[in-house]
């Protein structure tokens, strides 16, 4: 056993106060794991891990389930490498996933109720050499579509955790409500570790409809739901709703949320949202504490013990260095010492400092470059939205149609409640943006397009509306 494992130890102190105490719920109420059932799943999967040397990746893609803690724990134990999956990945996503982080075997449960399995996989060499053999693989895209996967320790998940829910007030009297992926490193860190390390009960839920959602954080009382956007989104534009007593904490990260969202969340709900702000590479790094911003994109200040340094504080907007205890030791299986290394990482975001706190405007890789002028796509955004009838807007580069002169063009996708036509809206832009700013094309769409991940992607977004597809081979469009 991996005795000094930070992990371990806090799992010690939980077990000690919480033995006969319910630890997870089914999105009914019932009882699937008191914490006394989780530590003794995880010495059955401790046995079965016995066949793998200590080092060893293996992956985990079983959705919600209620063994997520004890397989956690189990492989701890045996000093083998976690690679949480998510369901949503396609099987080539998986396989290449697989092959990055020379993975040994697979635990998975199909269908998610079912009991997991170990499923060893036959490859000629899945040996990795770590210089510290680490306790978590996260993966992540980055900027790019090629994977890549982040090291972790048990002492910087440990960290993390502690950041969270220090800043958030979250503690073993409350119930998380789980909805988001354990195996995304949101709900890793809001989720999973907080079980382990405060013994933080959670309910699993399954199913993903917003409506299902709503009903069972109702049913459950749950006190604290990390959500996205989406959800909010969804929350509001519904009617019937369902009282939520018991619910105090509403979290927002995934995504920047949207101040009219959150404006009329708490008008519909009396509730405020708080965004969170984080990466895969570091966990936590801003909260909006009050919840009463309404703002597009705030973000609030630094969680508890994490530094953020603005690069450049003479722009309008910069890149951040994150500095905390819960940044991982790098990428796998190369090495990128400019973004991620000894403590740091330089996420590719804008952020911007206001009055309420940090604020996302952009990422590095959304500039969009027109004619040799930089546009922030973040600054069109808040111009389209201020039009009257637009619920929701995204601005994306993309590449100009073949023949023209510029490098790359201005895209829109819009979402509105009230009949609006192309035509109006670029005249609109064009009395109230620089000539360079102003769209080549706006889409009025029924809903912003998203990724497995439920997030809107610049990048996705300029694929599917590429300026060099025929009109035929778009993207059905709403009114």
């Amino acid at each position: 056993m991996k005795l000094t494992d930070a992990l371990l130890h806090a799992w010690r102190d939980t077990l000690r106060r919480a033995r006969n105490a319910s630890a997870i719920f089914n999105a009914d109420g019932k009882v699937l794991r008191t914490f006394g059932e989780i530590e003794e799943c995880a010495r059955e999967f401790e046995d079965d891990f016995e066949m793998f040397s200590p080092g060893r990746v293996i992956a985990i893609q079983i959705g919600n389930h209620e063994d997520w803690p004890s397989l956690l724990i189990a492989c701890l134990r045996r000093q083998l490498v976690v690679l949480p999956l998510e369901e949503s990945m396609s099987a080539q996503q998986r396989d290449a996933a697989l092959r990055l982080c020379n993975a040994t075997a697979v635990v998975s449960a199909v269908p998610s109720r079912a009991a997991p399995k170990i499923s060893r996989l036959r490859t000629v060499d899945t040996t990795a050499t770590w210089d510290r053999t680490p306790s978590l693989l996260k993966l992540t895209s980055g900027t790019t579509d090629a994977p890549r996967a982040i090291r972790f320790g048990s002492q910087q998940l440990l960290a993390d955790c502690n950041q969270i829910c220090d800043t958030m007030g979250i503690s073993d009297a409350d119930l998380n409500f789980g909805v988001i992926p354990i195996s995304h490193s949101y709900g890793f860190s809001n989720l999973l570790t907080p079980l382990i390390v405060r013994g933080v009960p959670m309910v699993v839920s399954r199913d993903r409809t917003p409506r299902a959602v709503l009903a069972d954080l109702a049913r459950t009382d749950a006190t604290v739901f990390p959500g996205t956007p989406i959800f909010y989104q969804a929350f509001c534009d519904m009617h019937d709703v369902p009282a939520l007593r018991q619910l105090r904490l509403c979290i927002s990260a995934g995504a920047p949320l949207s101040g009219t969202v959150a404006k009329k969340f708490f008008d519909k709900f009396k509730l405020l949202i708080h965004s969170f702000y984080g990466a895969s590479e570091c966990g936590g790094i801003c909260y909006e504490r009050d919840g009463t911003a309404f703002e597009d994109g705030v973000v609030g200040e630094p969680l508890k013990n994490v530094d953020v340094e603005i690069i450049d504080p003479a722009a309008p907007s910069s890149q951040i260095r994150v500095r905390s205890a819960g940044v991982g030791d790098g990428y796998f299986p190369e090495p990128d010492e400019q973004k991620l290394a000894n403590g740091i990482f330089v996420p590719d975001d804008l952020l911007a400092r206001t009055e309420r706190g940090f604020k996302i405007v952009g990422r590095i890789s959304d500039v969009i470059n027109i004619a040799g002028k930089k546009v922030n796509p973040g600054e069109v955004e808040a111009h389209i939205i201020g039009f009257p009838g637009i619920k929701q807007a995204v601005v994306f580069g993309r590449p100009a149609a073949a023949g023209a002169l510029r490098n790359e063009e201005i895209a829109a996708c819009v979402v509105a409640d009230v009949d609006l036509r192309e035509n109006s809206l670029l005249e609109l832009c064009r009395k109230t943006l620089s000539p360079w700013q102003v769209p080549k094309r706006i889409f009025i769409v029924d809903a912003i397009p998203t990724n497995e991940h439920g997030k809107i992607s610049r990048r996705d977004l300029a694929r599917r509306f590429s300026a060099n597809q025929t009109s035929s081979s778009l993207p059905t469009l709403g009114a």
